[in-house]
């Protein structure tokens, strides 16, 4: 354990728990590490199979037609998620409106898309219909939605999916939990149900919110079945230096008819100019496997501390890890608000701003979010949020380097023992 002595003040007994919470990591580290270099080697090897150079860094303007920085990046993608092909944009404004972008693509009027994991992300309930006003969802243009849920335990239903995939268009995953506190789902979970939604149905196309999951294990969804899946740039693939943006990968077909609702008929992914976003893009590729390892050691370093103190982390900071999500069950609105204050105080930017509680565009409780970053709402720096609702869990993630977000973690705890409600 670092000695903070003259930089910061922690109790004694807050060091003796993260020497205690750090020790206990150190073989789950070891095996975030050896996952992280093997991502690293299957990225390099995607940058030099499509042959990148320094003219691929530089972006074009007005139609941006034969932009060989864009379509080279869209390939080096496609090769280090282990697809057929990609999208991959700077003016995907979020992961939702990725999303949303690869539903439209791929659905029409009459087809159902049925959500297998349970209900969506928040955001996404208002794309599909069943909240909000209804413009512009899927359930005006009208496409069906159905879901299924989760056993009690947190594990897919899988013969409840095969029926449910039966004339259906689309079946739909989120690997991370969203606001809630079932387990996010590893890829070889993922490959069991679009096994079980194939048997169902052939031809469903099994599509999967990708967001929090990317580099986390050594392949990705489309490697076991899944035929398309989206995320966004300001997450794990964006490595923390990618401005904006987001991918679609998977399926070529399906990839181009996403290429279609990006733009438009016609036109598709042959034009979109990239401005200057090429070389960030690029650049963050090449380092989210490392700047995820961070991420997901600072989430398990959290789970482990923060279990000592006596709260319930899931998952447990030695659970397998197929996100860069930890949710920790605070119990009272006054020790989430003391959380995010903690974090908010170990942000490189913005450490003197107070977080508070408001009612967040597409959300449903008040939300209170504590994110200092350099990249407004980016997931892979260390960020903290949770709604005002019972249990009052807190959703912690990212932390580009491992020791600022250990310290972060530490900042959050010394402000709960100061709240002590």
């Amino acid at each position: 354990m670092i000695d903070y002595t003259g930089l910061y003040e922690f109790s004694p007994e807050l060091i003796r728990l993260a020497e205690e919470a750090e020790k206990q990591c150190r073989e789950v580290f070891r095996r975030i590490d050896g996952i992280a270099e093997y991502n690293e080697a299957k990225v390099l090897k995607a940058f030099t199979d499509h042959r990148v150079s320094a003219a691929h860094l530089v972006g074009t303007t007005g139609y941006g037609y034969d932009d060989m920085g864009r379509d080279t990046l869209d390939a080096v993608f496609a090769q280090a998620l282990g697809a057929e092909d990609a999208i991959v944009r700077h003016n995907f404004v979020s992961g939702t409106h990725t999303l949303t972008v690869a539903l439209f693509g791929v659905l029409r009027a009459g087809d159902t898309v049925v959500s297998v994991t349970g209900a969506p992300y928040d955001t996404m309930e208002e794309v599909i219909g069943i909240r909000g006003g209804g413009t512009g969802s899927l359930k005006e243009y009208g496409i069906q939605y159905r879901q299924v849920e989760l056993l009690p335990s947190g594990e897919p239903d899988y013969p409840a999916i095969e029926e449910a995939a039966k004339g259906t268009k689309m079946v739909y995953i989120q690997r991370s939990r969203g606001y809630s506190l079932r387990p996010s789902l590893t890829v070889e979970t993922i490959g069991k149900i679009a096994q079980a939604a194939k048997k169902g149905n052939p031809d469903a196309v099994v599509f999967v919110d990708n967001c929090y999951g990317e580099f986390v294990e050594k392949s990705e969804p489309v490697s076991v079945g899944a035929d398309l899946m989206a995320g966004s740039l300001i997450k794990n693939p964006g490595g923390g230096i990618a401005p904006t943006g987001g991918y679609i990968a998977g399926r070529k077909d399906l990839v181009e008819l996403c290429g279609y609702r990006l733009t438009c008929p016609g036109i598709g992914r042959e034009a979109g100019c990239t401005l200057d976003q090429n070389r960030g893009m690029y650049l963050g590729l090449f380092h989210a496997p490392s700047a995820v390892a961070a991420a997901v050691k600072t989430s398990c370093f959290g789970a482990a501390l923060f279990g000592k103190m006596g709260f319930k982390a899931n998952p447990a900071y030695d659970a397998p890890r197929t996100d860069i999500i930890a949710a920790i069950e605070l119990g009272s609105p006054e020790k989430l608000c003391a959380f995010c204050r903690g974090i908010q105080k170990g942000s490189p930017v913005d450490s003197h701003v107070t977080p508070e509680p408001w009612a967040m565009p597409g959300y449903e409780d008040p939300v209170i979010m504590a994110a200092g970053t350099f990249t407004m709402g980016a997931s892979l720096e260390l960020s903290a949020d949770g709604p005002i609702r019972a249990p009052y869990s807190v959703w912690m993630q990212g932390g580009l380097t491992y020791g600022t977000g250990k310290l972060g973690l530490l900042l959050a705890a010394e402000e709960m023992e100061r709240c002590g409600k």
